[in-house]
């Protein structure tokens, strides 16, 4: 199964990498861009498209490890919190059975 999935992920990379550089070869008029206060020479729309692709993608990365790394510090001060909650339940009956005696 396991090799299965593998071979279904490289052959998805090899479509993307075979789209991509069919696109690259039907776009290689260069294109400027202009932002606002930069701007660009001319390079192939491809390259533009590729660079707003990377730049999108590591944005993303970088907000879903913020929300990975918010969500395991809560998860840690929770587990915190239960860890103090069991030993005192446990000191309370061990306290119980003392009083009881």
């Amino acid at each position: 199964m396991k090799l299965l999935r593998n071979l279904l992920y490289l052959a998805l990379v090899v479509a993307m990498a075979a789209v991509g550089v069919l696109f690259a070869l039907q776009n290689e008029m260069p294109v400027p861009l202009d932002l606002l206060i930069v701007n660009f020479e001319p390079r192939s729309l491809a390259l533009w498209l590729l660079i707003a692709f990377a730049l999108g993608g590591l944005l993303g990365m970088l907000m879903s490890s913020l929300l990975v790394l918010r969500t395991r510090a809560a998860l840690a001060s929770t587990n915190r919190q239960l860890a103090r909650s069991r030993a005192e339940l446990n000191k309370l009956r061990t306290a119980g059975l003392k009083d009881g005696e």
